[in-house]
């Protein structure tokens, strides 16, 4: 499984999925590890020899730019002489295929979100750096080898992939699904505090500006009621300001660790994700929180694509909301803080909905079935070609 940039903080998915597969045996491989980033365990790292930072950076800005091999990179992964390669997010395949392509093995791509949401012209116009300005047409030509295989881990993500070019036959919609004994209740809905909670980057797509506003309007009704915004990002300061100028009770945590989530989860009344498309056509490509607050029996509120539609049964664990639709999603929010039997009954159900449908071992099973054909496809390949 690889990743260029072992692992972010944000990226637990990576981690959590890598860490339950029983019958293909792993090895997380990557170009460097994240300073401060996630702490990995239970899984093999391989990383490329010790080289010079600068010159290792360089080296693989030149390859990305020029669309060339990494050297460094094709030892590392060469010497693992692996059976299949799982690549998550498009980006990063589209800057290993020069170099995965030489091994001649099965490739499986994970697309996200942000890597087939953001418009075209963005990169094109090299919105996302000059080494981007070739990626949604280097996609395209790597959907169209026969040795790669895409998953889109919503059917919202699906659909715009084959909306951007990527052939239907060679995407599958897989769900990664969450750690159910990790992520369960730890008391009842209503022996938590009136909490709304919130967790994300803060960038454009994630809409918290809404949240704000929002809530604005329920503080007032229920002057126990707070707000936590769990995350960083570059809108934090303009949010904080935002929320002052509101004069309502919120609560900006930072960055938090995945045990600090679950914990913040298990003490909240709601969950609250109110994504919106952002300027450059980035769009939440389906938000594993939804899944991880209903684990723990926390009704959601949401607008995010795809996992407001896949990822939660709107009236039954949440209520689905309009993008940016502020006085909607202040009265969904004020009713499940003030309905107590709807606030219970929706928790419960919540907890049930994620345990039959997205569990994380039962998830894996399907995605290693889906290694399993891609696989066999693969040795069939050559006799077919005869």
């Amino acid at each position: 499984m690889f990743r260029s940039d072992l692992l972010r903080n944000s990226e637990t998915f990576i981690l959590n999925q890598v860490q339950s597969l029983q019958r293909w045996q792993p090895v997380l491989a990557g170009n460097r590890r994240v300073a401060g980033g996630l702490p990995i365990e239970r899984v093999p790292i391989a990383l490329p020899e010790p080289s010079s930072r600068l010159f290792q950076r360089i080296a693989l800005q030149v390859s990305r730019l020029a669309n060339t091999r990494h050297r460094a990179t094709e030892s590392l992964l060469a010497s693992l002489d692996p059976d299949l390669v799982h690549i998550h997010f498009g980006t990063d395949a589209v800057d290993a295929w020069p170099t995965v392509a030489r091994l001649a093995k099965p490739v499986v791509v994970t697309l996200h979100g942000y890597d087939v949401h953001i418009h075209r012209w963005w990169w094109e116009a090299g919105r996302g750096g000059t080494a981007r300005r070739f990626y949604p047409r280097r996609l395209l030509d790597l959907s169209g080898n026969r040795n790669v295989h895409f998953i889109a881990v919503s059917a919202a993500i699906s659909a715009r992939a084959i909306d951007l070019g990527i052939p239907s036959s060679r995407i599958t919609t897989l769900h990664i699904g969450v750690d159910c004994e990790s992520f369960s209740p730890c008391r009842p809905i209503l022996d938590r505090r009136k909490r709304v909670l919130f967790v994300g980057r803060l960038v454009e797509k994630k809409g918290v500006e809404h949240l704000l506003r929002s809530f604005a309007s329920i503080a007032p009704r229920v002057p126990d009621a707070v707000l936590t915004i769990a995350g960083d990002g570059p809108l934090r300061g303009n949010l904080e300001r935002l929320a002052n100028s509101l004069s309502i009770p919120v609560e900006f945590t930072g960055a938090i660790t995945a045990n600090q989530v679950r914990d913040h989860m298990r003490d909240s009344r709601v969950f609250c994700l109110p994504s919106i498309t952002a300027s450059n056509g980035d769009a939440e490509g389906f938000g594993l929180v939804l899944l991880e607050a209903q684990a723990c029996g926390v009704p959601v509120v949401s607008s995010a694509r795809g996992g407001s539609e896949e990822g939660m049964l709107d009236g039954e664990t949440g209520f689905r909301v309009p993008e940016g639709g502020v006085d909607i999603m202040a009265e969904k929010l004020l009713l499940l803080l003030t309905d107590e039997a709807l606030a219970s009954r929706m928790a419960t159900r919540a907890r049930q909905f994620v345990s039959d449908r997205f569990d994380l071992e039962a998830c894996t099973r399907s995605l290693e079935a889906f290694y399993d054909s891609v696989y066999e496809e693969h040795v069939r390949a050559p006799c077919a070609a005869a």
